[in-house]
């Protein structure tokens, strides 16, 4: 199959080992992945925080950009969530009719990272070894808007070699949520610090999950309080063989 990417900004700019590691597990599951150039961010930010009409060039760049695409892969719930649930009725609610459905036709071809491989390929097993003991925190947009349920945790238990260890209170969001920690700081914070002592309390040495933004929210504290869990995206656990 010939997968285009979608990069995301926030991999592209400072995690672009996770673009790596979900092009080398692509590969490896024999697919050809392609990253359109023409990409760039999916204007969540610009909807979240109320600009519906600053957003408009950035969804009308993203259809155009991956319009000739026969699926759609992110790792990024997040990202997908916006593409998926926002995209078409921020078009729509701007009077731009035909771009709302072209929008509609990128959503349906669109998929979260563990959608596509466990919902598309039918994959539970992709084949990797992780010997490490790991925990995983689902991202507040993977379970509530794209509504991923366990195809994470079962991509992870099917990995050889890892100790999977629940996280306490795992569905509690970690309190990043995007300009949230910007608007809201000592709320943010205040989460994090539950999320943290979550974390280090299982003993795991890495945390995984599906959102980059995420895992720079925790890794961040984890790292401030010499805490010695690595964060790692799923795709950089996924993509580690014998």
């Amino acid at each position: 199959m010939r997968v285009a990417l979608f990069v995301t900004c926030l991999v592209d700019g400072l995690f672009p080992d996770v673009g790596k590691a979900t092009v080398r597990l692509l590969e490896r599951l024999g697919h050809e992945v392609v990253v359109p150039a023409g990409q760039t961010c999916c204007g969540q930010m610009h909807v979240n925080t109320g600009y519906p009409r600053q957003a408009l060039p950035i969804i009308r760049n993203h259809v155009k950009a991956f319009e000739d695409a026969e699926v759609v892969v992110t790792p990024s719930g997040s990202c997908a969530g916006s593409i998926r649930h926002q995209h078409a009725d921020v078009a729509r609610g701007q009077g731009e009719r035909v771009l709302a459905e072209a929008a509609e036709e990128t959503a349906k071809r669109t998929y979260e990272l563990s959608e596509f491989l466990a919902d598309v390929l039918g994959l539970t097993d992709v084949g990797a070894y992780f010997p490490h003991r790991v925990t995983h925190h689902p991202t507040c947009h993977s379970l509530r808007v794209l509504k991923v349920g366990d195809r994470p945790l079962r991509l992870l238990r099917a990995v050889e070699g890892i100790d999977l260890v629940e996280l306490p209170a795992a569905e509690t969001c970690c309190g990043f949520g995007g300009t949230f920690a910007v608007k809201n700081a000592d709320t943010s914070t205040a989460m994090l610090a539950d999320k943290m002592s979550n974390v280090i309390g299982t003993g795991a040495g890495v945390l995984t999950a599906g959102d980059a933004s995420c895992l720079m929210h925790i890794g961040s504290g984890l790292s401030r309080l010499r805490s010695g869990v690595r964060p790692l995206h799923l795709a950089q656990v996924l993509e580690n063989t014998r």
